[in-house]
């Protein structure tokens, strides 16, 4: 999908530079990705103590039946 986009020159520039990319696009996707990964880890952190959990859960077990 073609999207143009008003891009801070400068700061793609650093980003470039700093993510030791080699390309625009490169560096343009490699942020998207980062960006999602930080959203859902976010969503995920709200989470804790949130989940009730089994006292009588016992994972060691679990992990021998497999």
């Amino acid at each position: 999908m073609a999207t143009d986009l008003v891009i801070d020159d400068e700061l793609l520039s650093e980003a470039v530079r700093v993510g030791k990319h080699r390309t625009k696009r490169a560096t343009i996707n490699a942020a998207l990705r980062e960006y999602v990964a930080r959203r859902r880890r976010l969503k995920a952190a709200k989470l804790f103590g949130v989940i009730d959990l089994d006292p009588r859960y016992d994972y060691k077990a679990d992990r021998k039946k497999r």
